[in-house]
């Protein structure tokens, strides 16, 4: 089968085209035939950084963790499931699981789900580690119908689906962005935009919440934004972070009573670890998508299998709005 496949890690130049072998299905997993594939932050990481990162496969390897497509072949000890049956999922692309650049994988089942409805399959791809990772944060943090919701980086990947989950869940939503284009975005999926570029925390905590604060922060931003989270969090508030690798000094949290959780969403795949609860979660996404509550922003631009380079340029170059996609084995667009 076809590949893009890294010899060395480092620059995006680092992806060559090559044939390796097509996998077989084993027990518990299914052969899938992808159809495209979606670019993270995480995935840019582990191309430039390599061995810095504990959780990067060894050389040569095939990157790439979200994926759409369709089932070839079932392995035993799986049910649910049949050949030609659409599925999406994040299931590969770092320690010893093969990645999604590549016309096939053999995924495990219990890191997949039937595709949501209302999606083709380029929508499909993008939405499994944002959705999962938003998801999981907004749960972890006990969201209620009526809290006031702030999401940091409300038009960035894992942002605009925090920021319309919230919605889903009855909360009012507040956003932060930094230009008109993504505020524009932060309007259009229903939040309420606050430019953080020309307001401090202490205004839009003062405009929007009489001075209390919000019930729940989603930061996507993370590392010195935490504090802004925190300053940002009501009395005994809840924050959940996607990026917190940073030193900080926690006194004003302890001091407003908040609680922080930290998701870090590839912990199933990396140490095989109550991957079912990824399966559940994006069962529950794509009912939320078929309800129509929620839909995956895709950058304008559009790459095909050869261009794996020019998608990671275009995530890393900061003017992507909503997912970059990668085309594998391209269909009708639905």
């Amino acid at each position: 089968m076809k590949a893009m496949i890294v010899k060395n890690f480092g620059d995006s130049d680092v992806f060559e085209p090559a044939q390796i072998d097509k996998p077989t299905v084993k027990p518990g997993h299914v052969l899938v035939k992808i159809a495209a594939t979606s670019v993270n932050t995480v995935d840019t990481m582990i191309r430039q950084m390599g061995a810095e990162l504990p959780i990067s496969p060894e050389l040569p390897a095939v990157l790439g963790m979200d994926f759409a497509g369709t089932i070839e072949e079932v392995g035993a000890g799986v049910s649910g499931y049949t050949a030609g049956d659409e599925v999406y999922g994040c299931a590969g692309g770092l320690g010893d699981l093969p990645g999604t650049l590549a016309e096939y994988l053999v995924a495990d089942a219990n890191l997949i789900a039937p595709k949501p409805k209302k999606l083709n399959m380029r929508e499909a791809a993008a939405l499994p580690l944002v959705g999962i990772t938003a998801y999981e944060g907004l749960i972890r943090a006990g969201i209620t119908r009526g809290q006031k919701v702030l999401v940091h980086g409300g038009s960035g990947g894992v942002g605009h689906v925090a920021l319309q989950l919230a919605r889903h869940f009855g909360a009012q939503v507040y956003s932060t962005g930094g230009g008109d284009k993504q505020l524009e975005l932060i309007k259009a999926l229903g939040a309420t935009a606050i430019n953080y570029k020309t307001e401090t925390v202490a205004d839009y905590v003062a405009e929007y919440t009489n001075g209390a604060g919000f019930d729940v922060v989603f930061d996507s931003v993370g590392g010195p934004n935490m504090t802004n989270s925190f300053e940002a969090a009501a009395l005994n508030g809840q924050v959940a972070s996607t990026v917190a690798m940073v030193e900080l000094d926690l006194s004003l949290a302890h001091f407003k009573g908040l609680s922080l959780y930290v998701v870090f969403m590839l912990i199933p795949m990396i140490h095989n670890y109550k991957r079912e609860e990824h399966a559940q979660i994006l069962r529950k996404l794509a009912d939320i998508v078929d309800a129509g509550g929620l839909q995956p922003v895709l950058d304008e631009q559009r790459f095909s299998f050869e261009e794996a380079g020019k998608a990671h340029d275009r995530l890393s170059s900061g003017q992507a709005m909503g997912k970059v996609v990668v085309d594998i084995n391209p269909v009708q667009d639905k």
